[in-house]
């Protein structure tokens, strides 16, 4: 048996994705969790196969899940069911380690057939995403992108180089450098542009 734990914060996009893995003879679901905290803490005591994760979740996101596993040697392979069509995710992912990658508009049969083949060591990346992600490089820094994701959430530069732990005009050079690299006018545009190419 392939054992999986499954971490999707929509109660019922879990419940449906864990009923439709439960159809399969040789996948058990032993815990579906609904942030990304709990997901962590149930990795650690219940040690499954396979870890199927949304990206986008409360407490850890699956990028951060799948970093913490490679950061602790776990010997679980993570498969990430995403809305987000962005060739951005979908390189930090493979960069964090990711296995697998598919979007939730994929039929139910190739998320049990990802799980399989990402078990037997293999990878699987959604096909219309694979092309596209290696034609456009992420330019942000790690520190560029911390500065705008804080952008976003509406902080001033001073509440920024708080929460960071730097100074104002280190903070202002980080976001005038994420400004320069997207092409826009200001932090508010250079945040959008990030997001939407998955660079967040």
């Amino acid at each position: 048996m392939i054992r999986v734990l499954l971490a999707e914060d929509q109660a019922m996009l879990r419940s449906a994705l864990a009923s439709l893995l439960k159809l399969e003879d040789d996948l058990e679901v032993v815990a579906a969790v609904g942030d990304g905290t709990s997901a962590w803490n149930e990795l650690q005591k219940l040690q499954p196969d396979i870890l199927v994760t949304d990206i986008e979740m409360p407490g850890l996101s699956g990028l951060e899940l799948a970093q913490r596993i490679a950061r602790h040697e776990l010997p679980i392979k993570v498969v990430i069911v995403t809305t987000f069509a962005r060739a951005g995710y979908l390189r930090r992912a493979l960069e964090a380690g990711v296995s697998g990658y598919l979007l939730k508009d994929r039929p139910a049969a190739a998320l049990a057939d990802a799980v399989r083949r990402v078990r037997q060591g293999l990878r699987v990346v959604d096909p219309e995403l694979a092309a596209e992600a290696w034609g456009e490089a992420d330019p942000l820094t790690d520190r560029e992108r911390q500065a705008l994701r804080l952008a976003g959430e509406g902080l001033s530069g001073g509440e920024i180089a708080a929460r960071l732990g730097l100074s104002e005009g280190t903070v202002r050079n980080y976001l005038s450098s994420a400004i320069s690299k997207t092409g826009v006018r200001n932090r508010v545009e250079a945040e959008q542009v990030a997001d939407e190419r998955g660079w967040l």
